[in-house]
């Protein structure tokens, strides 16, 4: 079932926008922990390889992970051509499934579309949070009380303890 998923996915998807993460003000964070200990992964490519293999775009260091783990494509929301999700999918891009699969908010299942705070684990001591950090202050506006600045004369408290 990965392996449809997988190629229908890649094949059926354009990737020519690069630029909707910084339209949108969405930020996509990965945070790895493994056997090297915590490594954050800011999401922008359209597709990633996860793995123990050198080549991988997110490396895993575990002898527990397979090489060619898992792949995290970003994928269009339909209702909002300038926001986008990330779907993993369990194995490779050309729908190699891994050797253990994937766990994902203590579910074993082939495929998901990620959510803030979902938890995947890859195997024992080896896991990812995935993370949707969306900034609602747009482009060019500031917070008024950013710039809100109180400057006390020194001489101003000397008459306060009179």
């Amino acid at each position: 079932m990965a392996k449809y998923d997988t190629k229908q996915i890649l094949l059926n998807h354009s990737f020519t926008d690069l630029s909707m993460a910084a339209e949108n003000n969405e930020n996509h964070l990965l945070i790895i922990e493994d056997d090297q200990g915590r490594k954050e992964f800011s999401l922008e490519q359209p597709v990633y390889s996860i793995g123990r293999d050198r080549e991988c775009n997110i490396r895993l260091m575990s002898q527990f992970v397979s090489r060619r783990h898992a792949t995290l494509v970003r994928l269009p929301r339909e209702h909002n051509s300038h926001s986008y999700y990330y779907r993993i999918v369990d194995g490779d891009a050309k729908g190699k499934a891994s050797s253990n699969g994937l766990m994902i908010n203590g579910r074993k299942i082939p495929n998901h579309d990620l959510r803030n705070e979902d938890e995947i684990v890859f195997g024992p001591q080896v896991r990812a949070i995935y993370y949707l950090l969306k900034n609602t202050q747009r482009l060019g506006q500031t917070d008024s009380s950013e710039y809100d600045i109180t400057l006390i004369n020194p001489g101003m408290t000397e008459d306060l303890e009179d």
